[in-house]
């Protein structure tokens, strides 16, 4: 085993990223882009505000809705639905797509039924077992004092859970469990990146503080264009100074000839074009809707014809197979969290692989609309009178997310 105070120094290494990205999802990102002509004084004055960030994560987020488990063998849905189901899911799987991964802490409750509780990835992390996606070990952090310095720590091994106070051992809690009872929650892991990807990668903030320095220049350029700047030539010396600010808002100017008869000429310089702006908002749109999935409807760049359902799902491909992915990652999570919970619950070791038969549905990534789910009725006929039984209330489900009558037949 490695130890708590590796554990304390690998979160110390990874939290500022996290803490980064979360800095990005919540719009809060502090950014000081580079400039030649713009002085920072006034880049300042004209700071942008982009959720981009957000947006892939939510466009995403909120398209995994999950349903429960089937085969249900060890009863797992109701530890789940004990434990505010509805919050607990949509809280573990948002922090992962922010962070990469977030975890969920076991502990007993005040009744049969198991605590669980989200830990974002910023405040826990641990040693990763490559084939069960389960920890060796882990490490969470309860609470920080206001310097950020930890105030309540967890430190999680097979059979036990340490819980720490200012650095100091406070009590032990002993436990049947097969494993450490701080369970990851991973999206898109891989052998390089055990503990997944974040879907604000470092191409989608590229592009978001792209498009803030083209917002903070047009906001800038457009002082510009709303008082196009004047200029007089041919004025005598000894007229009397002109008073700025009058000379802009007046809407009557009166200049006589000097003594020798000359006039001044007056002119106004070529008013500059948010054209080039509009482009460059767009052409870093269109580079973010590709790296995250998402459509330039998505962004705020609507298009002239409205899309059917069918149109908006085609056009949604690549967030359609993100979404099935994340769907088959988090289902991996949320079962070891099941499964080590009914452990604890039982006070038995189960074996991961008595839990084989159970699987994690999902509602669809796409609710279909009314001409589809006919579609779907149709071709659900002709299989059946085909293939007797082949569809029912289950399957049928899984297409269209509806839940049908069962009569018990």
């Amino acid at each position: 085993m490695q130890g708590i105070d590796y554990l304390r120094s690998k979160l110390d290494l990874y939290r500022q990223g996290a803490l980064q990205r979360q800095k990005v999802y919540d719009m809060k990102d502090n950014y000081n882009a580079p400039g030649i002509t713009i002085p920072p004084e006034l880049r300042r004055q004209y700071k942008a505000t982009l959720g981009w960030g957000a947006k892939s994560v939510d466009s995403l987020a909120d398209r995994l809705v999950f349903r429960e488990f089937a085969n249900d063998n060890f009863n797992i849905n109701e530890i789940f639905q004990m434990n505010s189901a509805d919050i607990l899911f949509d809280d573990a799987k948002l922090s992962s797509l922010i962070n990469s991964c977030s975890f969920i802490y076991i502990s007993e409750g005040d009744d049969v039924i198991p605590r669980l509780q989200v830990i974002q990835g910023s405040e826990a992390t641990g040693i990763l077992d490559p084939v069960t996606r389960l920890l060796t070990e882990g490490y969470a952090v309860l609470s920080r004092d206001e310097y950020g310095k930890p105030k309540e720590e967890l430190y999680f091994i097979t059979g036990r859970t340490d819980y720490f106070v200012n650095g100091d051992l406070y009590r032990s809690e002993d436990n049947n469990a097969p494993a450490p009872l701080l369970v990851p929650i991973i999206h898109r892991p891989d052998s390089s990146k055990p503990f997944g990807r974040s879907r604000i990668t470092p191409s989608a903030v590229y592009y978001q503080k792209y498009a803030k320095r083209t917002l903070e220049r047009a906001d800038i350029t457009a002082e510009f264009y709303s008082w196009p700047q004047k200029y007089v030539v041919g004025t005598s010396q000894d007229a009397e100074a002109m008073d700025n600010w009058k000379a802009t808002v007046a809407s009557f100017l009166e200049f006589t000839k000097d003594d020798d008869g000359d006039k001044p000429t007056l002119g106004q310089f070529t008013v500059p074009s948010m054209s080039p702006f509009v482009e460059q908002l767009r052409t870093a749109a269109s580079g973010f809707a590709g790296e995250t999935g998402l459509t330039l409807d998505d962004l705020g760049f609507p298009s002239d014809n409205p899309s059917s359902a069918e149109a908006i799902k085609a056009s949604h491909e690549t967030l359609r197979l993100q979404a099935e992915k994340a769907q088959r990652d988090f289902s991996s999570g949320f079962l070891n969290v099941g499964y080590l919970a009914a452990s604890l619950r039982d006070n038995v070791p189960y074996r991961r692989n008595q839990l084989y038969q159970t699987k994690a549905k999902w509602e669809p990534v796409f609710k279909p609309d009314a001409s589809t789910i006919s579609l779907i009725g149709d071709g659900a006929i002709k299989i059946n009178q085909a293939v007797p039984g082949y569809f029912d209330n289950d399957n049928l489900r899984d297409l269209t997310g509806i839940e049908g009558v069962n009569n018990g037949n």
